[in-house]
């Protein structure tokens, strides 16, 4: 069983498709096929249920994935440490909530870029918790997202603390009929998700309806147009509510505090352009100790 085999198995478990996996490797469709079959003749199993709909696991594979994100784990840790120098160089994953990515990570990113001009940047924005399981799959180095974290594989430090207002279409509006209006929230992981319904239990509003919405700026003008309310960090609405395209109102104590932290795998080696990038992030007080 070779490294190369296992690359294009754990691709096409993730992918679900051999066409899409052969995307992802850049390879010709029918090599990732034959490799496949390769390996479930050497196994002597089938490792792949085969359907219009794409290839699940079998059980078997699902025993072979997890050995697979092992291997090739240690052997990126392997690749990491040839790269560590006191010249950081090589790639850098990063990923991010929208709200920081929009306010926050450009002033970061170009100080880092000008004094590592060598590593080679990258940065892809979704919801906490995809991010943190590109993280924790080694897709990604490192990654913004709200805190604090709870998981042993993990560590992080605070990048920033934000306040979280509730924001509606610019005029007066009485509370209680702003918290009767939609809730326009990200997709299905945004972690405000459990602060807004205790909020809304609290107030009264539990039925208020929950509208999912891909992209912070589609969000925004959803609520300036009137067709509901949100809640977001308040550095992130600060341009729209200058513009008095929406306004923003004050939530009790409890429900203000937001922290985005910088997470990352807990690994004996790390590149050394992930571990400059932790450096200068750990100025911040800790979410959780690494």
């Amino acid at each position: 069983m070779e490294s190369g085999d296992l690359r294009i198995f754990q691709a096409v478990a993730r992918e679900g498709s051999i066409t899409k996996a052969a995307q992802v490797l850049n390879y010709v469709q029918s090599n990732v096929t034959n490799r496949i079959q390769h390996l479930e003749t050497e196994l002597r199993v089938p490792l792949f249920t085969r359907s219009n709909r794409g290839m699940t696991l079998t059980p078997a594979g699902e025993n072979l994935l997890t050995y697979a994100d092992k291997v090739l784990a240690l052997m990126d840790d392997a690749v990491k440490s040839t790269q560590f120098s006191e010249h950081p160089a090589g790639p850098l994953r990063l990923g991010s909530i929208e709200t920081a990515a929009a306010v926050h990570l450009t002033p970061i990113l170009t100080w880092y870029h000008s004094r590592y001009p060598d590593v080679d940047l990258s940065l892809v924005t979704g919801e906490t918790h995809g991010l943190l399981q590109k993280v924790l799959k080694h897709e990604l180095d490192g990654a913004f997202v709200y805190g604090p974290i709870d998981d042993p594989d993990l560590a992080s430090v605070t990048a920033f603390e934000e306040e979280l207002v509730l924001i509606s279409a610019s005029g007066k509006s009485d509370m209680h009929d702003l918290l009767a209006k939609p809730v326009l929230l990200f997709d299905v992981g945004c972690s405000h998700r459990a602060k807004v319904e205790q909020f809304l239990n609290e107030n009264g509003s539990a039925s208020s309806q929950m509208m999912k919405y891909g992209t912070l700026e589609v969000i925004i003008n959803g609520v300036a147009a009137g067709l509901g309310i949100s809640l977001l960090p308040k550095s992130s609405v600060a341009k729209a509510e200058e513009a008095e395209s929406i306004a923003s109102h004050r939530l009790p104590e409890g429900y203000r505090e937001l922290k985005v932290c910088f997470v990352y795998k807990r690994v004996l080696v790390r590149s050394s352009a992930l571990s400059e990038f932790i450096r200068a992030m750990e100025s911040s007080e800790e979410c959780s100790k690494p």
